[in-house]
């Protein structure tokens, strides 16, 4: 602990907090406590905040707006940073260009009021562009590799430097990224839209699919989809099949609405959470033969 604050308080002043708890920055408002948690509100200070702590060989996490985690109970050993480099910059023919901590949400809302098209689908997906990069994140037969010209990232004892959407070899919820086990940080990335589209029309679109979510997906503290859908298949359907919609384990229910939500009902804890993973993987294998995989990342030692 002291090594962290000798290190990052000369570096990084204020955006430095020691033993700070993870539950005010997840969406499922539960976790642990970061050794130290650097809040980076610019590219220049996520980066230096990255490269800082890998030259000092410490275990480093990047988290943006905290969808889509689950932090243990016990905390996170290391070091976490909080994305919050949030800019955002239209250039010409409808390319995008935006720092890896903007909102997806927001810019699916700005995109349809400058009539720029292709990011509808993206309006009620919470987290941030860079996880979106990593994760491809999608929706509705949308998915962020679709529309990504390129992205900035850093790595350890490399100049940053531009991924071309080929380099990261996009499949379902996957990436080039996420299937790597060495250090990177997405600075900022470049989206191609079709500009001169009508943005009523955009709106609407952006309304159905609004109005889908609201009657699907419920309320309340959860990390969005739990699992991915196998092929051919959903993983709500499999986990209702299995009989377990509406099931619950301490704080933590699999959603009576969508089985494969699972919400924090509000004395949930992450290890509520991973009983709960582990019942609907096994029963659905059990089952069914079919392996769920996570769309959640685990974060910290369970």
């Amino acid at each position: 602990m002291n090594d962290y604050e000798a290190v990052l308080r000369s570096h990084l002043g204020a955006a430095l907090h020691l033993n700070a708890p993870m539950a005010r920055y997840t969406v499922a408002r539960l976790g642990g406590a970061a050794d130290a948690l650097v809040i980076a509100d610019s590219v220049a200070l996520l980066e230096q905040a990255a490269r800082l702590t890998w030259a000092q060989g410490w275990q480093v996490r990047i988290i943006g707006g905290g969808a889509n985690v689950l932090v243990a109970d016990g905390g996170v050993r290391g070091v976490v940073i909080i994305n919050r480099a949030e800019g955002v910059t239209y250039g010409a023919e409808g390319v995008l260009i935006a720092e890896s901590g903007a909102s997806l949400i927001g810019l699916a809302r700005a995109a349809i009021e400058r009539g720029w098209a292709g990011l509808t689908w993206a309006i009620g997906i919470p987290g941030t562009l860079g996880g979106a990069v990593v994760n491809n994140a999608g929706a509705y037969g949308g998915e962020i590799g679709q529309f990504l010209l390129w992205a900035e990232i850093a790595e350890p004892d490399q100049p940053t430097r531009r991924w071309e959407r080929a380099e990261l070899a996009y499949a379902y919820r996957e990436s080039a990224l996420k299937r790597r086990s060495t250090p990177y940080a997405v600075l900022s990335a470049a989206l191609q839209l079709a500009p001169n589209s009508d943005p009523a029309a955009l709106r609407a679109e952006a309304e159905v699919h609004s109005a889908h979510r609201r009657r699907t997906q419920p309320n309340g503290a959860s990390l969005g989809s739990m699992f991915k859908n196998p092929p051919n298949d959903y993983a709500g359907r499999l986990i209702e099949a299995a009989g377990l919609k509406g099931t619950q384990i301490g704080g933590v229910q699999i959603s009576p609405q969508h089985a494969n939500w699972f919400i924090n009902t509000g004395s949930g804890t992450a290890a509520d959470y991973l009983a709960l993973i582990r019942l609907a993987q096994g029963r659905v294998a059990e089952q069914f033969g079919i392996h769920l995989a996570l769309e959640v990342e685990l974060i910290g030692e369970f």
